[in-house]
C-alpha cells in the first residue's frame, strides 16, 4: 500500500510526464508517482516522492547514507558518483547521484539516480523535521534527457500553504 508523506507538500508535474498509483507501479514505499511518457529499452523513467519524520540528529547526508545502503540490499552495485549539501539552514537540502545496477522486470539495466533530500523544519520547533525524498530514476542513455525535467520539477516542491493540519 501507497505511503503517505509527513507533511503536505504541492509540486508541478514537468510536460508530459503524467502521475500513477504507486502500488499499481510496484513502488508501494512512494506516496507518490510520476511516469515519463517514452520508455527506453523497456524501462519507463519516473519520479517518486517519500518521506518520514526525522527528529533525530541524523545529518541529511546521512539519511542519504541510508538510502544507499537500503538500495544496495536490492541492486547488484550502487556506486555514488556525485553529491552535495543545499538550500540553506531555514530550508536545507541535499542530493545525490547514484549509479545502480539492478535486475529489474526480469532484465538487468544500468540506471541512474538523481536523489534530492529536503528538510521541512516546523516553525515553532525546528528539531520537528519532516524529510521528503524526491527520486529519478532512469536508464544511464535517458538519464540525461529527463534531468532537466527533475531539476524544473524539484524547483516548484515546496509546503502546502493550503494543507490543514
Amino acid at each position: 500500500m501507497a505511503s503517505t508523506l509527513p507533511v503536505p507538500i504541492e509540486f508541478e508535474l514537468p510536460d508530459g510526464w503524467h502521475a500513477a498509483p504507486p502500488d499499481d507501479v510496484g513502488a508501494a514505499d512512494a506516496a507518490f508517482v510520476a511516469l515519463y511518457p517514452h520508455a527506453d529499452s523497456g524501462f519507463t523513467a519516473n519520479i517518486t516522492i517519500d518521506g518520514e519524520y526525522r527528529p533525530d540528529e541524523s545529518t541529511l547526508s546521512e539519511i542519504a547514507h541510508e538510502s544507499v545502503e537500503r538500495l544496495r540490499q536490492a541492486a547488484t552495485t550502487v556506486v555514488v558518483t556525485g553529491d552535495r549539501e543545499l538550500g540553506s539552514a531555514e530550508a536545507p537540502g541535499f542530493t545525490q547521484t547514484l549509479a545502480v545496477s539492478a535486475n529489474v522486470g526480469g532484465a538487468p539495466r544500468e540506471l541512474l539516480q538523481s536523489q534530492v533530500y529536503l528538510a521541512m523544519l516546523d516553525d515553532d520547533d525546528p528539531r520537528k523535521r519532516a524529510v521528503v525524498r524526491l527520486v529519478l530514476t532512469a536508464t544511464a542513455s535517458q538519464h540525461p534527457a529527463v534531468l532537466d525535467d527533475f531539476r524544473d520539477f524539484v524547483r516548484t516542491v515546496r509546503p502546502d500553504s493550503a494543507a490543514t493540519s
